[in-house]
């Protein structure tokens, strides 16, 4: 395979690797699944993704008029 081929593959691969809409850095995706009138905003405007991310919040940028960075619901542990 000739090198330019090679990095157009690689870059590719980088590209499908990296931020798409479900992901969560160390959040589980149940965490972040909450519904758009019960979220609480934990970003600024003009967040990012990743600025989100960092401080620990889920974002999602797919329905309008609602916080796109928002708090995580709680995992909860049952005791007995």
């Amino acid at each position: 395979m000739e090198p330019r081929a090679l990095w157009w593959l690689l870059l590719g691969l980088l590209l499908m690797s990296t931020g798409s809409a479900g992901e969560y850095v160390g959040l589980s995706e149940s965490q972040c699944q909450v519904p758009a009138k019960e979220r609480v905003d934990c970003g600024y405007p003009q967040v990012t993704k990743e600025q989100c991310n960092n401080r620990g919040c889920c974002f999602d940028s797919s329905i309008r008029n609602v916080p796109w960075c928002f708090k995580p619901l709680q995992e909860t542990e049952c005791t007995f």
